[in-house]
């Protein structure tokens, strides 16, 4: 198991569209399936539910690292926390990084998690395994997102 998941997706949509797309924080809702709070704002706590089936109960914690226009945007979160009964505020989250360059017309887009290795060892591989599997589905729904 690797400390870090990486996944590029290139979309065939400016980067002015993408980084709305990333940093709107109801565009971000739409495809990323959770009801924010309010806006991304750096250095805040960014609040909501996930509205994914199944996951209807899970409460949706951020804190907004960067917000580099129109470049970079990240956050850092405690990744598959979706026990009720559990306290994550204790572990080390980890972070989540949205990279984005021209290419083309278009937009390249790179999602990199890292700091698994800091997650407790009895939840890191299901955490991995959760958000590997994520994180695929979610550049696939900003794609969707962005070009239709």
């Amino acid at each position: 198991m690797s400390d870090r998941i990486e996944k590029t997706i290139a979309l065939n949509a400016s980067i002015d569209r993408v980084w709305r797309a990333l940093t709107d924080h109801e565009e971000f809702g739409t495809w990323f399936r959770v009801k924010l709070d309010g806006p991304f704002v750096p250095g805040q706590i960014s609040r909501g539910h996930i509205t994914y089936p199944g996951y209807e109960h899970v409460a949706w914690e951020a804190k907004v690292v960067s917000m580099d226009k129109p470049r970079l945007f990240s956050f850092t979160w405690h990744p598959y926390a979706v026990d009720p009964d559990v306290d994550y505020s204790k572990e080390k989250p980890t972070l989540v990084e949205f990279h984005l360059r021209p290419e083309g017309a278009g937009t390249h887009l790179s999602v990199i998690e890292s700091g698994f290795d800091a997650i407790p060892t009895h939840r890191r591989a299901e955490a991995f395994r959760m958000n590997d599997g994520g994180w695929a589905e979610q550049v696939r729904n900003i794609k969707t997102h962005v070009e239709t």
